[in-house]
């Protein structure tokens, strides 16, 4: 591994609001992050030099790692990380890697993590090919992991497909905040509370601490989900370090907007809302009229809601470096809007 990737990969704890997290819990994830990227590099390299190339290309471009980062904070409520408990965060982030081939051709995208994204790099076909592989890559990984944890995966990809089905149809006739919100806890949600089952499950945890850890993991998905529709309007660019209006210029209806349009009282954000907006000037209109939207301070309070009930899930784990940091990320969640 390079230091460059090193580098990368001791600051992702940073990134997500746990600087002030316990210092030996930190190593402790960072160097279990490094074992997971290891295993990453080597479950998806191929002989095949374009295969390799393809499958490598999202997991060179890094990220987060949130939902490995879960799975190793998750286990050191416990007994810490192990062969498994590695196995278990590679294959989740292998699963989260392969629905973004996929979503990058449903959504037409061109740049992925400051890089071409596969399909324009290379074509749809290989994209949803690269994406299939990965998906079968985590499935052997987990297949290693027993029964159980295959069962889990499987439902957990269903629950994945089934929310961007359901997200690519609409709401139809339904209360469209009702269903945009079961939507983010199907796509976003299940993936990361498999992730923190993962962790507990492989450590020593009760039945109880996995089942709070899985509710906590539902609630902190659908949060983060809900915290970036936010930024996407509420926060300039200098801030965020993203362009703010990828929403909108997407034709994508979030949180804030659904709420304003529920309000009723902006025709004109009404007809910038009713697709995707292509002119920057339009897409700035409606970002002012969307800050000064009662739907903005109204998706903060729902995200104030899902915090509180994240917070109720903590408290029935044991007291320790673990569960503060789990704190912290909820706090982060939350402070990264305002």
């Amino acid at each position: 591994m390079t230091d460059t990737e090193n580098s990368a990969i001791s600051e992702v704890p940073s990134s997500l609001g746990l600087d002030d997290a316990d210092p030996a819990l930190v190593a402790a994830v960072v160097d279990g992050l490094g074992k997971v990227e290891a295993l990453l590099r080597s479950v998806v390299h191929s002989d095949v030099d374009f295969v390799d190339q393809a499958a490598l290309h999202l997991v060179k471009a890094g990220g987060k790692r949130f939902r490995p980062l879960f799975t190793l904070l998750c286990a050191q409520l416990n007994d810490g990380d192990s062969e498994q408990v590695v196995a278990a965060a590679a294959a989740v982030e292998l699963v989260h890697l392969a629905t973004l081939y996929h979503d990058d051709v449903m959504d037409e995208a061109t740049m992925r993590r400051g890089d071409a994204s596969a399909n324009a790099r290379w074509s749809n076909s290989i994209a949803i090919l690269t994406g299939d592989l990965l998906f079968a890559h985590a499935s052997r990984l987990v297949a290693d992991l027993g029964s159980t944890a295959t069962r889990v995966i499987a439902e957990t990809m269903s629950e994945l497909v089934t929310g961007q089905m359901r997200e690519t149809v609409g709401p139809r006739d339904g209360d469209p905040v009702e269903h945009y919100l079961s939507v983010i806890a199907q796509k976003t949600g299940s993936l990361i509370a498999t992730s923190g089952r993962f962790g507990a499950m492989f450590s020593g945890a009760t039945p109880e601490q996995t089942a709070a850890v899985v509710r906590f993991g539902e609630i902190i998905g659908a949060a983060f989900q809900i915290s970036d529709d936010v930024i996407d309007i509420a926060s300039p660019a200098a801030e965020s370090g993203k362009t703010p209006g990828t929403d909108l210029r997407e034709g994508v209806r979030t949180l804030p907007m659904l709420y304003a349009l529920a309000d009723g009282g902006d025709p004109r954000l009404e007809e910038l809302l009713a697709g995707p907006i292509t002119d920057d000037e339009d897409v700035e209109d409606a970002l002012t009229r969307l800050r000064k939207s009662p739907g903005l301070e109204r998706a903060r309070a729902t995200l104030d809601e899902y915090a509180t009930a994240a917070y109720a899930e903590l408290v029935s784990l044991p007291e320790c470096a673990a569960r503060s940091a789990l704190e912290l990320l909820t706090r982060y969640v939350v402070a990264r809007t305002r």
